[in-house]
């Protein structure tokens, strides 16, 4: 116990991104949204830390991380692949954790997500209808080559979709790699 207690106290930044991940996760599996009111101080709150404990570079760590958190996941958004509470929170994740820990977490935030997708296309037992629907967002993002257009088709579609609520493999995929990095303890 005293080692999990020790390891909280040396490492609170990550368990506080920890508990932060955690509350996401419940709310976007109970209303599909991660709100503002929890990414953005989430994220101005990794800047004000670093620039506190380390000055200048700090803020520079944290800005990079946020960055690199936000570019992550950018680009699946603007085509209506995720939504803006997902960039925000990954950002946040970076803001806090800096550039290396945001890449580990999102690698193992998509594999948790691919698992979590599998087991959902798996349960409805339509695997024709998303093979169809996996090829027809392929082929749109081939031939409809503006980000916004995309984005426009991906909310038509979305009411006829079941949605993987993005915060939950993010957390389950962030902290299973803060865990087997030791960053925990």
């Amino acid at each position: 116990m005293d080692t999990l207690l020790q390891g909280m106290v040396e490492h609170w930044t990550v368990w506080f991104v920890t508990a932060v991940l955690i509350v996401a996760a419940v709310i976007d599996g109970a209303i599909l949204k991660v709100p503002n009111w929890l990414t953005f101080p989430f994220i101005i709150c990794g800047w004000v830390h670093w620039t506190l404990d380390s000055g200048f570079a700090g803020l520079g760590y944290s800005l990079l991380g946020t960055m690199v958190g936000m570019m992550l996941l950018l680009v699946l958004r603007n085509v209506g692949g995720m939504g803006a509470g997902d960039v925000k929170l990954l950002a946040g994740v970076g803001a806090w954790l800096g550039t290396i820990t945001t890449l580990w977490a999102f690698a193992a935030t998509a594999i948790v997500g691919g698992v979590m997708a599998v087991f959902m296309i798996m349960a409805s037992g339509q695997w024709q209808k998303h093979y169809a629907m996996a090829h027809q967002i392929l082929n749109e993002w081939k031939t409809v080559r503006k980000p916004s257009k995309l984005a426009e088709i991906a909310r038509e579609r979305k009411p006829t979709m079941k949605l993987l609520p993005y915060g939950i493999p993010m957390a389950i995929g962030s902290i299973a790699y803060f865990a087997i990095a030791g960053l925990l303890v």
